[in-house]
């Protein structure tokens, strides 16, 4: 693998950037610190295997709420597709909170394992986040 420096990348921004969309992620190097560079269909592809999962609960007016297992989120609605919306937008909502806030929340040791949803959030629209909440039957 090839390292590239910050130097020849600053000198060749719009190549790089070239690189990294059409063709693979490019790591660089200043000084001491290393980082990675990758298109947003690259991410997506690494963040596919991580699924907004919530646990679904009928309530006694008959609306559900849905309270996601990772992340300590929860939305109500009049039914299930309604309640989804409502969490995406939860979602969506922590996530860019979460971001703006990104060096306390991602050192938090009880919110760090959030990153990986955080991401996937951030790259996606609230409808896109519904399509990929996964529901199923809480137990109470």
């Amino acid at each position: 693998m090839e390292i590239l420096s910050a130097t020849d990348v600053r000198k060749n921004w719009s190549v790089t950037l070239d690189s990294v969309v059409h063709e693979r992620p490019v790591y660089v190097r200043r000084t001491h610190d290393d980082v990675a560079i990758l298109g947003l269909s690259t991410l997506n592809s690494i963040l596919s295997g991580y699924r907004y999962v919530a646990d679904r609960y009928a309530e006694p007016d008959g609306s559900v709420t849905l309270s996601l297992q990772n992340m300590d989120l929860a939305a109500n609605g009049v039914d299930e597709p309604s309640a989804k919306s409502a969490l995406a937008h939860e979602i969506k909502e922590y996530s860019e909170e979460y971001y703006h806030e990104f060096p306390l929340w991602s050192a938090a040791p009880n919110r760090r394992a959030h990153i990986p949803y955080v991401l996937k959030a951030l790259s996606l629209d609230a409808a896109a986040i519904a399509e990929e909440i996964i529901c199923q039957n809480g137990r109470n």
